[in-house]
């Protein structure tokens, strides 16, 4: 198994993405708006996917926030809101914003374990701060990091009994960042003692099953490398002040922050200490050059990856209207 995550072309699988996955062998893929169409053809295509692979507990992943990030939308799939509505109810009401929280990450959940998706690449437990670049904005649960790592908990909850693994990200912060590391590169200026405000949530939910990197260079930390490609990074906070143990991907490997060949960057991730590398595009020619710059997974990547499938709870049972109805009886008191 290769230690990386790809992306698909299209609707369906193309033969040569077919020949090209059966030989690679990645671990997981992902899927965007280009991929989705309606539940009956995601469903055919999440079930190809599972029969090249061979594998019941295949991640398949799919970046389903809700609010200005959702690939599935209306009308075939209902609309979600985004963190900041359950972070002003939090200011009211604490615990009516954390089960308001927990029942919309379980109804999304539902949406997406039924067309055979197994992990949503959320909840954001950056940190927002005033000035900064609004890549994050209302996508986060707030300022407050104790706010942010309660919602967040909430929602890995959520997603859990619903059928599928949460992702917390972007380690270890992206809430400081003042340009979208889609486009560049950020350069975090804070000091050490000012980033203990960005990484106390992902401290507090050190036990997440995943978890991704952020693009970002920290100069506190790492002034020459962003923590996607800095041993220091991971190794001394992710893995050591914050204490996570759990699966760390890179975010999409070819975002304009990191600059370089597909492969080399991939190859750098891997060796900073991330488990898998993600590359969502499906450009064939970039996942043949990933798939020839990666070796085999690590022992201790593959059991954080089959650690992590595993908590996937049971057949969800949960009604999904209700959990709709409560969510939004909630969020009215915001």
């Amino acid at each position: 198994m290769k230690p990386v995550i790809f992306g698909l072309s299209g609707e369906v699988l193309t033969a040569d993405e077919r020949s090209f996955f059966r030989d690679a062998d990645p671990a997981g893929y992902i899927l965007f708006k280009r991929n989705v169409v309606d539940r009956d053809q995601v469903r055919r295509l999440t079930d190809e996917l599972r029969s090249i692979d061979g594998r019941d507990d295949l991640p398949i992943l799919i970046d389903q926030e809700g609010g200005r990030v959702a690939r599935m939308q209306p009308p075939v799939w209902p609309k979600f809101p985004a963190g900041e509505p359950f972070g002003a109810l939090y200011e009211k009401a604490p615990a009516s914003a954390i089960e308001a929280a927990r029942a919309n990450a379980e109804a999304i959940a539902l949406t997406l374990s039924e067309v055979g998706i197994t992990v949503d690449c959320l909840p954001l437990l950056d940190v927002r701060q005033q000035g900064a670049s609004d890549v994050i904005g209302d996508r986060s649960f707030g300022s407050d990091p104790m706010r942010v790592a309660a919602l967040g908990r909430a929602v890995l909850d959520g997603l859990r009994r619903g059928g599928c693994v949460g992702v917390v990200k972007h380690m270890p912060g992206h809430g400081r960042a003042l340009v979208d590391s889609h486009l560049k590169l950020p350069v975090v200026e804070a000091s050490d003692d000012e980033l203990e405000i960005d990484i106390a949530p992902f401290r507090t939910l050190k036990d997440a099953p995943m978890g991704m990197s952020a693009h970002i260079v920290y100069k506190a930390w790492d002034p020459e490398r962003p923590a996607t490609l800095s041993p220091i990074v991971i190794e001394k906070i992710i893995r050591g002040r914050i204490g996570f143990d759990g699966l760390l991907m890179t975010d999409d490997i070819d975002m304009k922050a990191l600059s370089g060949r597909t492969g080399e960057k991939a190859s750098a991730a891997v060796a900073a200490g991330c488990d898998l590398v993600l590359d969502c595009w499906g450009r064939m020619d970039e996942m043949i050059d990933i798939a020839g710059a990666l070796d085999e997974i690590r022992p201790e990547s593959r059991a954080r990856l089959d650690r992590a499938m595993a908590t996937i709870a049971g057949d969800p049972k949960g009604d999904f209207a209700a959990l709709v109805e409560k969510r939004d009886a909630l969020l009215a008191y915001a």
